[in-house]
């Protein structure tokens, strides 16, 4: 059964970084695509970002293109989402995803496995 953990959320101010981590245990994990996808209060879970399960192909939503950056350590089976230039508005919990083919995919309905979130909040 694979199990995915987030950590490294948190409390920041606006132009601030945060780095959220995404560890998996329970599956093969290169196999796989991940993404990230969060949720603001009275919103949908809206895609952020997601990557192939080589690491090669990478895609971003408009919202945060150029800001943050999806990478994965297939050695380590974690995922990392670098966000620097943090905005109010991306204030949410954070998800990870993992979807059980090698192809990165940005619709929330196509993912597998979740992790439990971890908040992320911008102050001004």
């Amino acid at each position: 059964q694979v199990q995915l953990a987030e950590s490294g959320g948190g409390l920041v101010q606006a132009g601030g970084s945060l780095r959220l981590s995404c560890a998996a245990s329970g599956g093969t994990f290169s196999k796989y695509a991940m993404g990230w996808f969060r949720q603001a209060p009275g919103k949908e879970r809206e895609f952020v970002a997601g990557i192939s399960g080589s690491g090669v192909y990478t895609y971003y939503s408009n919202s945060v293109k150029g800001r943050f950056t999806i990478t994965r350590d297939n050695a380590k089976n974690t995922e990392y989402l670098q966000m620097n230039i943090l905005k109010p508005e991306d204030t949410a919990v954070y998800y990870c995803a993992m979807r059980r083919t090698v192809a990165l995919v940005i619709d929330v309905r196509d993912y597998d496995y979740w992790g439990q979130g971890t908040q992320v909040t911008v102050s001004l």
